[in-house]
């Protein structure tokens, strides 16, 4: 097997796009928390009165910017396309075998290190080819706790109906699970991360969650260090509940270390992983130089220089190198959206930010004058960018896709004027009322439409429609944990 050089960087829970190593605690974007005080200047105070929230600078200084002189390493192309076909081999070899716990072993293995995005035609054949023709596989047959499990959560995670009946036989006579599975710790593996695609009324995945949990806790110091980790990493963070890049370098770390490991699907796996990260960084390069042809630091400086870290959420929705454009697209409007928000949270006078919001909703470039200099910045940077976003789409025939965007933030203006109004008159909403607001200013209806804009065959016009009336829809259904929700708001109010 001919040697591969990786630059695979170690990380925990850090961003992992550098060249280097660079080190991003999760919480670096996140603004320290501050006494209740008027962040908006009444319209007679001072222009020196305006109360900043003083954000911190960004940690990335010129890291992504200076990497215009990269280039791909495509030596490496013959040897990832070669890999990329004995893997479709593998798949074809473990569909003919008798047992097709073996095929679905394999699925799994292609999902969690990061690769699966190559083979989604294969593998949703395979998947329905099983569960047709073995539909009660994980019940009927006398598998180990570690294999039921994985059934499970392989199946359901690709959208197949699976029981949770088939955990019924892990169970004693008292109703409680096995005393025996305490010591298998990939079986309590296995089981607890199955339990975080449950359903609603699903208690015996509820049960399961609690009894894995409670052991796996306590197996942490008895197993070795590598599995120590990958066990502690569960803990911390399930798989269902991770960011699919990061969910990937921690396995392929993991298998590294495992004595039976598939050598072929590792190298693939790490040769796609530093593709990827590469594009990234690319991706990166270009939003940063975007950023600061802007001047937004320097004529915006009292908002936060997060691209990097909305970047990154970019990619935690859609990391595959076919939605490169979508996330270029997606990620230059949430940087807009920061700006508005922090222009409204932390900046604006009530009667700048009333005139901000006419000129939004008349999406006119004579709106400007009514504006002031800062201000004019930020909305003229906001119609050059759904110009340029139209006529890129109106090369695809998908310009239309930019209107349902385009009434998502105008939605989302209308209700960050409401909060600052409440804020301004010091008036406190009843709870109903603000959350039927704070759902919109929270971007539940802007951020997903944005993520569709750049995607595609795949989002036609029924995907947004879809998307806007279910949307709303949550306006009504988020009722349905009021109760919880409102014990929590009364908590954070005190």
């Amino acid at each position: 097997m001919q040697s591969v050089p990786l630059s695979f960087t170690t990380f925990s829970q850090k961003i992992i796009w550098g060249a280097s190593p660079l080190y991003c605690p999760f919480n670096s974007a996140v603004t320290v928390r501050r006494p209740l005080q008027a962040c908006l200047a009444r319209k007679n105070n001072h222009e020196n009165y305006r109360p900043l929230a003083n954000f911190r600078p960004t940690i990335w200084k010129d890291t992504f910017n200076s990497m215009s002189s990269l280039n791909s390493e495509p030596k490496y192309d013959r040897l990832f396309e070669g890999m990329k076909e004995q893997l479709k081999e593998m798949l074809s070899t473990a569909s003919s075998s008798d047992d097709p716990v073996e095929e679905v072993i394999l699925i799994d293995s292609l999902c969690r290190l990061g690769v699966s995005y190559h083979f989604e035609n294969e593998i949703e054949e395979r998947l329905h080819h099983i569960f047709e023709a073995h539909p009660e596989l994980a019940a009927e047959n006398d598998y180990d706790l570690y294999t039921v499990a994985l059934i499970f959560r392989i199946f359901r995670q690709h959208g197949f109906k699976m029981s949770c009946g088939v955990f019924n036989k892990f169970k004693d006579n008292d109703g409680e699970f096995k005393k025996s599975l305490i010591g298998d710790v990939r079986g309590l593996l296995s089981l607890y991360e199955a339990t975080h695609l449950r359903m609603h009324s699903e208690d015996i995945l509820e049960e399961a969650l609690a009894f894995t949990t409670a052991h796996l806790k306590s197996l942490v110091t008895k197993s070795s260090p590598h599995l120590t980790k990958h066990i502690a990493d569960a803990l911390e963070q399930p798989l269902h509940k991770g960011v699919p890049r990061l969910e990937a370098h921690k396995y392929i770390s993991f298998c590294e270390q495992e004595e039976c490991r598939n050598e072929i699907l590792l190298i693939f796996a790490k040769l796609d992983f530093n593709r990827v990260q590469f594009l990234h960084q690319q991706e990166l390069n270009h939003l940063t130089s975007w950023w600061i042809d802007l001047k937004f630091k320097l004529k915006l400086s009292y908002a936060r220089d997060r691209i990097v870290e909305i970047y990154f959420s970019a990619v935690a929705e859609y990391f595959e190198p076919c939605y490169s454009h979508a996330r270029l697209m997606h990620t230059k409007i949430l940087v807009l959206l920061t700006l508005i928000d922090d222009t409204f949270d932390a900046y604006g006078t009530f009667e700048e930010l009333q005139n901000f919001t006419d000129a939004v909703q008349r999406w006119d470039n004579n709106a400007v004058v009514q504006l002031p200099t800062y201000m004019q910045i930020l909305y003229t940077a906001l119609l050059n960018l759904f110009d340029k976003l139209e006529d890129e789409l109106s090369k695809q025939g998908r310009s239309w896709r930019v209107s349902y965007v385009k009434d998502t933030v105008k939605e989302m203006v209308r209700a960050y004027l409401v909060e600052a109004k409440w804020f301004h008159e010091g008036f406190a909403p009843e709870f109903d009322e603000h959350m039927s607001i704070a759902l919109i200013t929270a971007g539940s209806f802007a951020l997903p439409a944005s993520s569709f804009l750049g995607m595609g065959e795949i989002a036609d016009i029924e995907a947004f429609e879809w998307l806007y009336s279910n949307l709303k829809n949550m306006l009504c259904t988020y009722l349905l944990t009021s109760n919880y929700c409102k014990i929590l708001y009364i908590f954070m109010l005190n």
